[in-house]
């Protein structure tokens, strides 16, 4: 039997600058089912709508039309910060997923308070603290005993480090990367992308990773889609997606799409 669908994406359109010269359909009747604990990569050139897609799902806009439940619920209107309770998400900026003026032991609490309605100084009790420092040490950052330390002394990598822990601490109901490796050194990226599959691996999460990075699209995750022109033009299962190679990504791309892929460094790094 399949694991009950986490989030459920039905028609979803989204326009922006509605009935004037400057329109643009961004999403483009969207369906899509993921089943709890599934790791979904999605892929797509520039402009075809993977990041506006994230951004409905987070709250970030509300769709023109169409609707999505998480767990469930319908999420369709909720507002983003009510949303956000249940939705864990690492943008492409290390510095977006922190508060780079407060400690790195005040970020985490406001994290692991996510879903509950409590002040900042129950966050930092000292089991809290205790717990920090487990999940600060498993980055392998040395970062566990600087806890005191504002966020802003850190590295890109550290903070990225941080966004990634500080947006599954409490375990949410769907995580959203938004190409969070990508403004990152090789090196860094690689352990942010290994931390990544761990987390979500251990903790069962659902998740929904944007990237450029077809040879991380292909390694990560049970599922593979390929966004076009706002919609959803190719769903690979686990099975398909690793019998295929980049060469394989881009041929499909053409082959839907009617156009060349803009093969360029980033989708081979």
């Amino acid at each position: 039997m399949s694991a009950p669908a986490a989030l459920e994406v039905t028609g979803l359109r989204k326009v922006f600058f509605p009935g004037t010269p400057n329109e643009v359909v961004a999403l483009d009747e969207i369906d899509l089912s993921v089943p709890a604990g599934q790791f979904v990569t999605i892929i797509g050139s520039n402009g075809s709508g993977k990041s506006t897609l994230l951004n409905a799902i987070a709250g970030t806009f509300p769709p023109s039309a169409g609707s999505l439940r998480l767990d469930g619920r319908d999420v369709t209107r909720q507002a983003e910060h009510v949303r956000s309770r249940s939705i864990g998400r690492v943008f492409q900026d290390p510095r977006a997923g922190t508060a780079p003026s407060m400690t790195i032991e005040e970020n985490l609490a406001i994290s692991l308070l996510r879903s509950r309605r409590s002040g900042l100084r129950r966050g930092v009790t000292r089991r809290r603290r205790e717990i920090m420092r487990e999940q600060l040490a498993r980055l392998g950052m040395g970062v566990e005993d600087r806890l005191g330390a504002e966020v802003a002394k850190l590295s890109g990598g550290q903070r990225q480090a941080m966004s990634l822990l500080m947006a599954t601490v409490a375990e949410p109901s769907l995580l959203l990367l938004d190409e969070h490796t990508a403004a990152l050194d090789p090196k860094v990226a690689a352990t942010i992308m290994r931390l990544t599959a761990d987390i979500v691996r251990e903790r069962q999460l659902t998740t929904l990773m944007v990237t450029h990075n077809m040879e991380l699209a292909l390694r990560h995750g049970e599922r593979l889609i390929m966004m076009h022109a706002g919609r959803a033009v190719v769903d690979i299962d686990q099975d398909r997606k690793q019998r295929l190679t980049v060469a394989d990504l881009i041929e499909m791309f053409h082959r839907v799409a009617g156009e060349a892929f803009a093969v360029d460094r980033m989708l081979l790094e």
